[in-house]
C-alpha cells in the first residue's frame, strides 16, 4: 500500500520527523527561510498532508491547489493565525496546533526579558565590550527594581498565568486583563485595560492576536503607561505599533521594552527600533528551549499521522468538522 504524501516546510526535530518519515512519502523543504508562497503552491500539488510553521501562508487558494485529497493540516505551533481556519473548516480539513507544551518555557523566557529589561541586562553587556567600562559607579546604569513591582499581564491563558507564577517568587503584585478569563487557576487582580496600563510597573503580553488586538498596544495605549514602565511581548508581533513603540521609547514616555516577536519577522536591518538603547529584542525564541521544540515536533507529527489515518487529531484547533455532514 503506497504511504501518504506529505509536504513539511521546514526541518523539524527528529522527534516528531522520524515519525512522519516512517509512515509517509515526505517532500522536505531544507532552506534555513520559509519557502516562498509560490513554492508552497507548487510543493502541496496533490499531497495527503501538510506540515507547516507559523511562518508559512496557508489560504484557501493552496488549500484548494493541494486538491480534495489533502486530509490534515498540522501546525507546528500553538498559534496558527497563519493559517485561514474557516477556509479549512468548509473544506473539512482538520487543524493541528502544540498547545500547552510551550507554556513553561515560554514564561521562563517572558520573565528573563522582564527581568533582563529592567536592570539593563543587554545594556550592560554592550557598555562593557565597547570598552566603557572604567571603574564601579552609583549612578550606572541604573534600573527599576522586580521584587514588589506590580504587573500586569494581557491574556491570562497558560502562559499568563504561569508568567504569573514566576512573578509571585519575586513578591509581584498581579493584575490582569482578559475578558474570556472568568475563574483563573493562578491568583491575580482582574481590572480593565486602562487600569492595567496605568498602575502596572510591567506590562506582559500575552494574548492571541486577531482583529481585537491587532496593535492593542498604540499611542494612546502606551500613553497611559507609567513614565518607568516597562512592555514585554512573546505574544505575537503585530499586537504592538511599531512605530507607536519606537516613538514612546524614543521620547522616554516609557521606561523600556523587549520583545520576542515584531512586525515583521525579522525586523529590517535599517528599522528605527534597532537604534534604541532602551530596547531589548530576541529572534522569536521563546519556547526555544531543546525538550521543548522536540514535543512540540512529536505532537504536530501525531496531529498530521492521525488526520492521514483518518482519526481525531489529538490537538485540533477546528473539532467541528467532526460533527460536520459528511
Amino acid at each position: 500500500m503506497a504511504k501518504p504524501k506529505v509536504f513539511v516546510t521546514r526541518i523539524i526535530p527528529d522527534a516528531g520527523f522520524d515519525l512522519v518519515k516512517a509512515a509517509c512519502e515526505v517532500d522536505l523543504w531544507t532552506d534555513e527561510l520559509p519557502p516562498p508562497y509560490e513554492v508552497l503552491l507548487e510543493r502541496v500539488r496533490g499531497v495527503d498532508g501538510l506540515l507547516c510553521l507559523l511562518t508559512d501562508r496557508i489560504d484557501a487558494q493552496l488549500m484548494d491547489t493541494a486538491g480534495s485529497q489533502l486530509k490534515v493540516i498540522s501546525n507546528h505551533a500553538v498559534g496558527f493565525d497563519n493559517i485561514d481556519l474557516p477556509a479549512a473548516t468548509a473544506r473539512s480539513i482538520p487543524v493541528g496546533n502544540t498547545p500547552g507544551i510551550l507554556t513553561d518555557a515560554t514564561a521562563d523566557f517572558a520573565f528573563s526579558l522582564l527581568v533582563s529589561a529592567a536592570r539593563r541586562v543587554v545594556e550592560g553587556d554592550r557598555y562593557v565590550r565597547a570598552g566603557q567600562w572604567k571603574t564601579w559607579g552609583p549612578s550606572i546604569l541604573l534600573g527599576p527594581d522586580v521584587t514588589g513591582a506590580t504587573l500586569g499581564i494581557i491574556g491570562y491563558g497558560r502562559i499568563g498565568q504561569a508568567l504569573a507564577k514566576r512573578a509571585s517568587g519575586f513578591d509581584m503584585r498581579i493584575l490582569y486583563y482578559d475578558p474570556m478569563v472568568v475563574d483563573p487557576a493562578v491568583p491575580g487582580t482582574a481590572v480593565d485595560l486602562e487600569t492595567l496600563l496605568r498602575e502596572s510597573d510591567f506590562v506582559s503580553l500575552h494574548t492571541v492576536l486577531n482583529e481585537q488586538t491587532r496593535h492593542l498596544i498604540n499611542r494612546d495605549t502606551l500613553a497611559l503607561m507609567k513614565p518607568n514602565a516597562i512592555l514585554v511581548n512573546t505574544s505575537r508581533g503585530p499586537v504592538v505599533d511599531g512605530q507607536a513603540l519606537y516613538e514612546a521609547l524614543q521620547a522616554n514616555k516609557i521606561f523600556a521594552a523587549a520583545l520576542d516577536v515584531t512586525d515583521p519577522e525579522p525586523l529590517p536591518m535599517d528599522s528605527p527600533l534597532l537604534e534604541l538603547d532602551n530596547l531589548v529584542i530576541a529572534p522569536h525564541i521563546a519556547s526555544a528551549s531543546k525538550p521543548t521544540r522536540d514535543k512540540m515536533s512529536l505532537m504536530a507529527a501525531q496531529n498530521l499521522l492521525a488526520g492521514l489515518d483518518g482519526k481525531q487529531l489529538p490537538n485540533c484547533v477546528n473539532p467541528e468538522i467532526y460533527s460536520q455532514p459528511q
